[in-house]
């Protein structure tokens, strides 16, 4: 069952969009209607899935709205924020020098790829 964003979790999308590609503040809207949905990655990352309330989920597909690396103990780490087909549909956290971290880097971390 999907469940509603945590406060950190909000308010890490907003400055993503705040803070991302040009187009991404077009997607703020959709900020208040977004669920997590019980979708997990299988390495055990923070990933996260969206679906829009009363929507049927994204299809397919990556559109980034913003990229941006962060410091995980130490080790650099990415995180994007996507939609598909006009619906925001997820936020991505790799590793670069290690394994994908497991929580959400707050605000503060992150820095732009460009």
């Amino acid at each position: 069952m999907n469940r509603p964003l945590s406060a950190s979790e909000m308010s890490l999308v907003r400055w993503m969009l705040e803070n991302g590609v040009p187009e991404a503040s077009a997607f703020l809207s959709q900020l208040e209607h977004l669920q997590v949905t019980p979708s997990r990655c299988p390495c055990g990352c923070a990933t996260l899935c969206f679906q829009l309330i009363d929507h049927d989920p994204a299809p397919p597909g990556v559109g980034i709205l913003g990229d941006f690396f962060f410091d995980d103990a130490g080790l650099v780490a990415g995180i994007f924020l996507y939609q598909s087909e006009g619906l925001l549909s997820g936020l991505e956290v790799y590793g670069l020098e290690g394994e994908a971290p497991k929580h959400l880097p707050s605000e503060s971390m992150l820095r732009s790829i460009a």
